[in-house]
C-alpha cells in the first residue's frame, strides 16, 4: 500500500510538472529568440539616422565601429552597390527591401534576417541588414532548460519524500492492526491495538480491542462452566468411594484405586479448564510405559467382557506381543526400551483411553482388539488400535456428533494429540473388516530429555 501511494503521488506530480514545465520551456525559448531579435533590430534602427544623413566617409567609419561592437552581424547596402560593415551577400530580402522600400524580418534555416529600408538618400534606397544566427537565437536556452529540469526533479523528489512520510503515517497503524490480529489468531489474548492514525483506523483499532476483550471474556466464562461441570462429578465419585470402602477383599482395593484415578483426572480437568495452558513446544514422554499402563487398565474390563487383548510394542528393534486378555508380557519384552514422543504423558494417556473407549462402546462384548506401538520413521512412534468388530462407523468421525450414544469427541481428542506433536491420525478398515485407527506421534523437540 505504501508503495502504491508513493507511485500514485509520483504519477500525479509528473503530470503536473509536465503540464507546467513544457509550456514554460517553450516560453523560455520564445523569449530568448525575441530578445535576440529585438536587440538586433534595435542595432539596425540606430543606424537609420546615420545612413540617411551622414557623408560616405563618416558613415563607413560609424558602421564599421557599430558592426564590431554588435553581437549580430550588421551590414549596410548602399544604392551604388557599396557594402559597409560585415561582409554579406545581397539576399532576396535585401533586394526586395531596396526595390519596395519595406522593412521586414525573414526566417531563415540558419537564423533570422532583419532588413530595414532607408529612404531619402540622393543615390537611392539603402538597406540595413542585421542577421541573428541560430546559435544566438537559442543562447542560454539550454542552460535555462537544465535549471528548469533540475528544479522539476528536485520538486519531484521532495514530493516523493513527503508522500513517503504521509504513507508511512497511514500504513503504520494498519501494519500494527495486522500484527495484533495475528497475535490474537495465535491465542495471545493480551494483544491490543494502539488507537493511532486517521479517525477511521482509530475506530477499527477500538473495535479490534473490543473484540479481543469479548473473546477473552467468553473464554473465561467457558472455562468456568467446564470447571463447574467437572466439579459436579465429585459428588458421584464420593459416593463410589463410600461404596468401595464398604466392600471387602481385593475388589474393594481395585475399585478404590480406580476411583482415586478418576478423582485425579477430574481434578486435573478442573485445573486445566480454569488455568489455560499454552502448548508446550518441548513436551516429551516415554510412549511404551504410557501405552502399557493404559492397556493394563483396560485389560481388567476386557476380561470382564470376554475380550481378547493383544499388545505389541516394538521399541529400539525389540518386539514383544501377548494375547489372551492380558498385556503383562509386553512389559517384559520392552524393558529398558524407550520411544520418546512429543506429547505430554497425560495427553497420550487420554488419547489411548479415547481409542480403547470407542472399542468398548461401539463393538459387542467378546470382540477382540489389539494395540500396536512401533517406531516412526524420522523419530516418534506409531500407535495402532484395531478391533475385530463390524468396522468404523461414519458417526464417529465428526466431532460432537455420534449416533452410537457417545459424545463424539473420542477420535477428535486422539487427532488433536497427534497433530500437537506434528503427526496425524488415519482411519481405515482392517484385513478382517474391523476398524483400525493409526496415530503417528512426532518426536519431541528435545529427545534427549525424558521426564
Amino acid at each position: 500500500m505504501r508503495r502504491r501511494l508513493t507511485l500514485l503521488v509520483a504519477a500525479t506530480m509528473c503530470l503536473a510538472l509536465l503540464a507546467f514545465v513544457v509550456p514554460l520551456a517553450l516560453l523560455l525559448r520564445t523569449v530568448a529568440q525575441d530578445r535576440a531579435t529585438t536587440t538586433a533590430g534595435a542595432d539596425a534602427q540606430s543606424l537609420v539616422p546615420l545612413v540617411g544623413t551622414a557623408d560616405p566617409v563618416s558613415l563607413r567609419t560609424s558602421v564599421e565601429h557599430m558592426a564590431a561592437d554588435s553581437r549580430a552581424p550588421l551590414t549596410v547596402f548602399l544604392a551604388d552597390g557599396s557594402v559597409l560593415g560585415t561582409r554579406a551577400p545581397r539576399t532576396s530580402a535585401v533586394r526586395l527591401a531596396a526595390l519596395a522600400g519595406v522593412s521586414r524580418t525573414v526566417e531563415r534555416p540558419d537564423g533570422r534576417e532583419i532588413v530595414v529600408a532607408v529612404l531619402g538618400r540622393p543615390d537611392g534606397t539603402a538597406v540595413i541588414r542585421a542577421f541573428v544566427p541560430a546559435a544566438e537565437l537559442t543562447r542560454g536556452v539550454a542552460r535555462a532548460w537544465l535549471v528548469l529540469a533540475g528544479l522539476g526533479v528536485a520538486l519531484l523528489l521532495l514530493g516523493l519524500l513527503v508522500a513517503d512520510r504521509l504513507s508511512r503515517a497511514l500504513v503504520s497503524p494498519i501494519t500494527e492492526l495486522s500484527t495484533v490480529s495475528h497475535r490474537l489468531a495465535r491465542a495471545d489474548l493480551t494483544a491490543r491495538a494502539r488507537p493511532d492514525g486517521p479517525p477511521e483506523l482509530r475506530e477499527v483499532a477500538g473495535a479490534l480491542n473490543h473484540l479481543a476483550d469479548r473473546i477473552q471474556e467468553l473464554l473465561r466464562e467457558e472455562r468456568e462452566q467446564v470447571a463447574d461441570l467437572s466439579h459436579r462429578l465429585r459428588a458421584p465419585l464420593t459416593s463410589l468411594r463410600l461404596e468401595a470402602e464398604s466392600l471387602a477383599g481385593p475388589d474393594a482395593a481395585r475399585i478404590g484405586a480406580r476411583v482415586d484415578a478418576m478423582e485425579r483426572a477430574v481434578t486435573g480437568l478442573i485445573s486445566q479448564a480454569r488455568h489455560r495452558r499454552e502448548p508446550d513446544a518441548h513436551a516429551v514422554c516415554e510412549a511404551t510405559s504410557a501405552v502399557r499402563e493404559r492397556v493394563a487398565f483396560w485389560t481388567v474390563l476386557a476380561e470382564d467382557t470376554g475380550r481378547a487383548v493383544t499388545l505389541d510394542i516394538t521399541a529400539d528393534g525389540t518386539a514383544s506381543g501377548t494375547a489372551g486378555g492380558t498385556a503383562d508380557g509386553a512389559a517384559d519384552g520392552t524393558a529398558g526400551c524407550t520411544l520418546p514422543v512429543g506429547v505430554p504423558a497425560d495427553e497420550l494417556a487420554a488419547a489411548v483411553d479415547a481409542l480403547l473407549g470407542n472399542v468398548f462402546a461401539h463393538t459387542p462384548d467378546g470382540t477382540a482388539f489389539s494395540v500396536t506401538l512401533a517406531p516412526r520413521a524420522g523419530g516418534g512412534a506409531v500407535l495402532t488400535v484395531a478391533d475385530d468388530g463390524p468396522g468404523l462407523s461414519t458417526d464417529l468421525v465428526q466431532r460432537g456428533a455420534s449416533l452410537g450414544g457417545s459424545t463424539g469427541l473420542g477420535l477428535d481428542i486422539a487427532r488433536r494429540v497427534a497433530r500437537s506433536s506434528g503427526g496425524r491420525m488415519d482411519l481405515s478398515t482392517g484385513p478382517d473388516g474391523g476398524a483400525r485407527v493409526t496415530l503417528e506421534l512426532g518426536p519431541p523437540a528435545s529427545p534427549s530429555v525424558l521426564p
